[in-house]
């Protein structure tokens, strides 16, 4: 284990923290953190912009100077702040909960720290941050594509590349070291935010920031727990209950020796369904996981800006015009999927805040009908609302325009994909369906008869369209969008532009019956949580009519993939926030009834046990398995010592290429299902040479074909095998056009290839050759010669 390494980055992470300090400080003002935990995010935010707009002239320059504007940043703020806001003991918390987290994955990594290509995108990802640790300039060249710029997101490795560089590490142990870093800033986050929430309602920080911790962190969906209970059960019944679910007794179902981590991940057929324990588990450095504390960010300021009172109108523009749309642009680099649910969260909270949005823009509010009745007044504010969020979008979409116009690939809007089944989505999100259903309950008490009984009325007739059109998630969701919305806005509507959450802000706490009403006011005792919870439920929603078109998988595959991944942090940390109620957690003034604490506290028990499986299993099993294990003799962080137990015969090669200076282009056999031998396809031990050094391949993974187009993938796949098998004259014209230097000939290229030889092209030379490789030197003069 590379001790030296994890006190290293763990002092570089808490110092960069530690920088952005004051400004978190002012831009998270009243969370009772003091901001704390969002700091190293907002931190790394500010020198990744930086670094990333400077980086087209310099990536050097562009980490310093971005370090150094965010030391600008925090003195500034430092000067509007007084003492009494840094409380060392309030700070504390979330450092410890930064440094337990980033611990836990690093123990986890250390027992499987391999970048194998199997069950993920460790070749991908490896590749571009090896790619990023060798450019000077950004976009990196893409390895998979020789001579053109990387066409994908790639913020978050980016991120990793400026923290190796800062910490002077290789990327074979910066690969787990950042895994564990982001980790443990989305496990903070959660903490910090779900505990401002909860504060801000009167409950306790503490209690909803640990459950939130816990639910973003480490909690499963029911998928363990419910093969648990046919473990459980008799053969007869167990296949009685299997056969009506259509459901197979396999994996846990039959034996605790046969789990397997996968399946939890694949319960919506046609869909990838993860939560974040299951994607550290796995190891891919990939974007969805690398946006999530960002994404966290971003829903942090809009927080910010929620409990802002109206009358601090130059603080409400800085959140919404200053602040989100450069965090919206880095979010769309790191992974372009979360650009739009910054606006969507936007304006929610926009919607359901006590200060208009109207007051954002002059004259915005003259232009829509400012309307007479209840109805019209709520269309109005949700217009502007929106306006303002589509406002972000755009200053966000300008923010990062070089990504736009250069590394992003286009992709089609397509409609009505295949839908979910009730019972798998209801595995997927049950344990969150189970916090959110008593909480809105209980606040839908405080609306009037007449709401209640029409709410009454659209739930009944969600659930009849639910079977006309065949989606069962209207029925499960449709229903908390309903009463959520509903309860937000009789809260905003009561307490009118003059009432706002001023109280919370200056530390007065509102009273709080049993029923989920506001003591003081009568209105729904509700907030920012119920914010998230119908953010969240939005987007699964969503996903059941509204699709991207792409080849990463069949149908809405992917689209699913990277929306649920951002739906589980959204749903986790309302959760924990709500949590906080449901155990009546708080102070005084906040109050529950016995019966309905006691209620609350069995239900959590149940919840942390049923979702707490999963990780218990995993993680006895990576640690004890031999299958884990067998790639290292001891725990390590290296990424890349798995090569020489696993492919001794190419280790060397591999190494040998990894050495050469600058990034000289090598040819390789490509990874994708255009040829008959299975083991050359994608996710197998394929252009190893380019994944593990940057060095760009001519062609290497059909991911290409997602990215540039099945038709130019398919020439360069042709022209590699023209190189390997064609003609001199035929050879000599592809080499150079490609501005190869290198060839790779070993165990896959023989296979797709055969016998191969260079002897009779003159300026190709052996370069190097070991038993199993050879690599040949190409030297371009003579070649053209």
């Amino acid at each position: 284990m590379e001790y030296g390494l994890v006190v290293l980055w763990l002092a570089v992470y808490l110092a960069v923290g530690l920088l952005g300090t004051p400004l978190a400080a002012r831009l998270f003002r009243g969370f009772p953190d003091r901001g704390v935990a969002l700091s190293l995010p907002l931190s790394l935010a500010v020198v990744g912009i930086v670094a990333y707009w400077l980086g087209h002239l310099s990536l050097t320059a562009g980490l310093v100077i971005g370090l150094i504007v965010l030391a600008a940043l925090s003195v500034l703020s430092l000067r509007t702040l007084d003492r009494e806001t840094f409380d060392l003991r309030a700070m504390a918390g979330p450092v410890l909960v930064f440094v337990l987290a980033v611990a836990f994955m690093l123990a986890v990594r250390a027992l499987d720290p391999a970048v194998h290509p199997g069950g993920g995108e460790k070749f991908l990802d490896f590749g571009l941050l090896k790619s990023l640790l060798q450019t000077s300039q950004l976009p990196p060249g893409d390895v998979w594509f020789a001579g053109e710029p990387v066409k994908y997101y790639y913020g978050g490795h980016l991120l990793t590349a400026l923290l190796a560089k800062l910490t002077v590490t290789e990327a074979r142990y910066a690969y787990n070291l950042a895994l564990a870093g982001f980790f443990g800033m989305l496990v903070t986050a959660a903490y910090g935010l779900a505990g401002a929430i909860a504060d801000a309602r009167g409950r306790s920080a503490r209690t909803a920031g640990i459950a939130a911790a816990f639910f973003v962190g480490f909690a499963s969906n029911l998928e363990p727990a419910g093969r648990a209970v046919l473990w459980l059960l008799s053969d007869d019944l167990a296949q009685t209950i299997a056969d009506a679910l259509g459901v197979t007794i396999e994996g846990l179902a039959a034996s605790p020796a046969e789990f397997s981590y996968w399946g939890a991940s694949r319960v919506i057929p046609g869909t990838v369904n993860e939560f974040p324990l299951f994607a550290w588990l796995n190891g891919d450095l990939h974007a969805h996981m690398l946006s999530t504390p960002f994404l966290l960010l971003a829903v942090a300021c809009w927080f910010a800006y929620y409990r802002t009172p109206a009358d601090e109108l130059g603080r409400r523009r800085l959140l919404v015009f200053g602040v989100l749309p450069p965090l919206a642009g880095l979010l769309t680099v790191i992974n372009t999927w979360s650009f739009p649910t910054v606006a969507g969260v936007g304006w929610l909270a926009l919607t359901f805040a006590d200060s208009d949005p109207t007051t954002l823009v002059p004259r915005l509010g003259d232009r829509l009908s400012h309307g007479r009745s209840l109805f019209g007044r709520e269309l109005r504010r949700t217009a502007s609302a929106l306006a303002v969020a589509v406002g972000v979008l755009v200053l966000g979409g300008l923010w990062s325009l070089p990504f736009w116009l250069g590394s992003a690939s286009g992709r089609a809007v397509a409609f009505l994909p295949d839908r979910s089944a009730l019972g798998p989505i209801v595995i997927v999100y049950g344990a969150f369906v189970l916090v959110f259903v008593p909480y809105l309950v209980s606040r839908s008490r405080a609306l009037t008869a007449r709401t209640r009984r029409i709410a009454l009325v659209a739930t009944a007739g969600l659930v009849v369209l639910a079977w006309l059109v065949n989606a069962a998630a209207i029925a499960l969701f449709g229903p908390l969008l309903l009463v959520g919305w509903l309860v937000l806005a009789a809260r905003r509507n009561g307490a009118g532009s003059a009432r706002m959450d001023s109280d919370a802000v200056r530390g007065a706490q509102p009273a709080e019956s049993d029923g989920g009403v506001d003591g003081r006011s009568g209105l729904p005792d509700v907030g920012f949580e119920t914010v998230l919870v119908v953010a969240g439920v939005g987007l699964v929603l969503l996903v059941e009519f509204i699709y991207i078109q792409e080849d990463a998988g069949p149908g809405r595959f992917n689209t699913v993939f990277k929306t649920y991944a951002q739906v589980w942090v959204i749903f986790g940390t309302a959760a924990g926030a709500i949590t906080a109620w449901l155990v009546g957690a708080g102070r005084p003034t906040v109050s529950l009834s016995g019966s309905a604490r006691t209620a609350g506290r069995v239900l959590l028990a149940l919840l942390v046990l049923s979702t707490s499986i999963y990780g218990a299993l995993a993680l006895t099993d990576q640690a004890t398995s031999e299958a884990s294990l067998a790639t290292v003799d001891d725990p390590t962080l290296d990424a890349l010592e798995f090569v020489s137990a696993t492919h001794p015969e190419e280790a060397d090669a591999i190494a040998w290429l990894d050495a050469r200076a600058g990034q000289p282009h090598i040819v390789s056999a490509p990874g994708c299902y255009c040829n008959e031998n299975d083991d050359l396809t994608s996710y197998n031990w394929v252009n190893a040479p380019s994944s593990l050094t940057g060095l760009p391949t001519v062609v290497g993974w059909d991911h290409e074909i997602g990215y540039r187009g099945e038709g130019p993938y398919l020439d360069r796949v042709a022209d590699v095998e023209t190189i390997y098998q064609g003609t001199p004259a035929a050879r000599a014209r592809l080499l150079d056009k490609y501005d190869v230097r290198y060839i790779y000939v070993g165990p896959n290229e023989r296979d797709a290839y055969g016998p191969t030889a260079f002897d009779d092209l003159q300026g190709i030379t052996v370069a190097k050759q070991w038993e199993e490789v050879t690599i040949y030197r190409v030297d371009q003069q003579r070649l053209a010669g």
